[in-house]
């Protein structure tokens, strides 16, 4: 794809042009950073997510690192566990969409990574393994249906949210085990935001969002381990306030977590994580999601965002 960016420049870094940013309506809840910086508040901001149940969730293949096919999964507590996570979001007042799960792809409920939507624009996904494939073509039809605005399949392998997270106005994409790095000048391209490249080099995080957590529009958390020298030297100049993991929390998937700039939803094991965030006037909101380990997913690997959603209705329903 030949694609003509006029660059612009945030923190020294060169990046393409970026379009405008709508913003999610807040609703009334902060969260007070303690100590020193007492008048700093978080805000919490509405969200729209796409979860798919675990109807037919197994492992019954290896493609990633964690996961083990001789190793039994509980289906009953794999619902248990997804539901108790959509009543989470909920209960934070977010909007839970859910698409039908379909038998034979077990990993469906990892519907994050079939997509990408910013400002009502939807990307969709192509898988690198064929074992996941068809998974992209049912949230396509899911984007389409849904009155998604230019959706559109990629050329390149680009596995959606498990490698692209969006932070304030730009999208940080990773690379190194499943996107290809020329899906980051496509992504770019289609949804008018800059995109930034991240090499992972450790097989363990083979999904940028294994290794990096968006806490609010500026604010990240990661793991510096997982990246190539280059990409933590991007990042520690990107974001020098970034909460920094420990792989104690990181072997629970601690970062593979959702925010709402006030609240942060993430696995109850990752207590070191919860600590951190704690401090910096984050509203910790642990969950067990223990049963996903088995496969490699997590919280965020369960929840696609799709920004601008409620704005493409609001203005259908004015029309």
């Amino acid at each position: 794809m030949d694609t003509d960016f006029t660059d612009t420049n945030r923190g020294g870094v060169e990046m393409a042009p970026t379009a405008g940013i709508e913003s999610e309506s807040p609703y009334e809840e902060t969260a007070e950073v303690p100590g020193d910086a007492a008048r700093v508040l978080r805000h919490a901001h509405s969200r729209s997510y796409l979860m798919c149940p675990p109807t037919y969730f197994d492992v019954v293949y290896a493609i990633n690192d964690w996961m083990r096919p001789e190793e039994p999964v509980d289906r009953d507590r794999a619902m248990s566990q997804w539901s108790a996570l959509a009543d989470t979001y909920r209960r934070l007042g977010h909007e839970v969409l859910t698409i039908d799960p379909v038998e034979g792809l077990p990993d469906m409920v990892f519907v994050t990574d079939s997509g990408l939507v910013v400002d009502g624009v939807a990307l969709g996904a192509r898988y690198r393994s064929a074992e996941r494939r068809a998974e992209s073509e049912h949230v396509f039809r899911w984007f389409l249906d849904n009155g998604l605005v230019r959706p559109t399949l990629p050329q390149y392998v680009n596995e959606g949210e498990g490698d692209f997270l969006v932070v304030g106005d730009v999208i940080l994409a990773g690379t190194g085990f499943r996107s290809d790095p020329r899906s980051h000048a496509e992504a770019s391209a289609h949804l008018g935001r800059p995109v930034i490249t991240l090499n992972l080099v450790n097989p363990r995080y083979y999904h940028l969002n294994t290794a990096l957590g968006v806490l609010d529009d500026s604010t990240i958390a990661y793991l510096p381990a997982a990246f190539a020298p280059d990409s933590r030297a991007l990042l520690k100049q990107m974001y020098p306030d970034a909460v920094i993991a420990a792989e104690t929390d990181t072997d629970w998937l601690g970062l593979n977590l959702v925010s709402d700039g006030a609240n942060v939803v993430l696995p109850v094991q990752a207590s070191h994580l919860i600590d951190q965030l704690s401090a910096r006037g984050y509203e910790p909101v642990p969950v067990d999601y223990s049963e996903f380990l088995k496969s490699g997913g997590g919280i965020k690997c369960s929840t696609l965002e799709l920004r601008g959603f409620r704005g493409l209705r609001v203005v259908e329903d004015q029309g």
